[in-house]
């Protein structure tokens, strides 16, 4: 998820973990390697999936990794400039609301599978790639949208994570087009159905800075997402 450097080779990385959940590993000799051989650094860009045999001792904060290799290689993610912004966008996202190091194999497999469909999808479904992961995501922290849009309920009340009758006196709600198409991405179980899901770039700029909002208003210490202005960017 993240790498911070550490002494003059050295790095800490900040790695989400099936066993252990977020754990953080000390990493020697990952910079400065000559190309003939050593370790390389591109295995700890944020999204790698790694094999890791890890040394793990439940009360130290900083682990060591014996073994390490790619257990996915990416054909596109780490080169193609779109859906790499996608998923630090998505990296981000973790980041931000990832608060319990407790192991969840559920959310483990749902983001690695997550960054695999992404890797795979066509560019109508990468564009909105965004919005089907935020909104998964959150089903995982216990605050997942009810998906109960109709004629009779079309707001979105972000607050309260309901669809309801009337636009709510909080300035936290979606309506409309927007409502309705929330219910469409919450109705998307797999990435390929995004393709149905047909939006233009400022439909996707409001419904993602809702999400974010979202986000904010029920993790504590959320924040503003950095890669969103960059994102916007590249959907335009």
């Amino acid at each position: 998820m993240k790498t911070t450097k550490y002494g003059e080779t050295s790095v800490i990385a900040n790695i989400y973990t099936e066993l252990f959940g977020i754990q953080s590993y000390l990493v020697n000799g990952v910079r400065g390697m000559s190309k003939k051989g050593g370790i390389k650094p591109n295995l700890f860009q944020p999204a790698a999936i790694l094999d890791m045999v890890v040394y793990h001792n439940e009360l130290k904060n900083l682990q060591r990794i014996k073994e390490f290799k790619w257990d996915r290689l990416y054909k596109h993610l780490f080169f193609d400039v779109f859906k790499n912004s996608v998923s630090l966008f998505m990296i981000e996202l973790l980041q931000r609301s990832l608060k319990q190091p407790e192991p969840n194999t559920d959310l483990f497999h749902f983001i690695e599978d997550a960054f695999v469909g992404l890797d795979e999808s066509s560019e109508a479904v990468a564009a909105n790639y965004p919005l089907y992961f935020a909104l998964h995501l959150s089903s995982f922290y216990g605050f997942r949208l009810s998906d109960r849009y109709s004629d009779r309920l079309p707001a979105l009340d972000l607050r309260e994570g309901e669809f309801v009758a009337e636009i709510p006196a909080h300035p936290y709600f979606l309506e409309g087009e927007y409502s309705r198409l929330t219910s469409m991405l919450l109705k998307a179980m797999q990435p390929h159905e995004l393709a149905e899901i047909k939006l233009n770039q400022e439909k996707r700029r409001v419904l993602l800075h809702a999400y974010e909002t979202y986000y904010a208003l029920h993790i504590q210490d959320f924040g503003t997402l950095k890669t969103l202005p960059v994102l916007e960017a590249i959907l335009s």
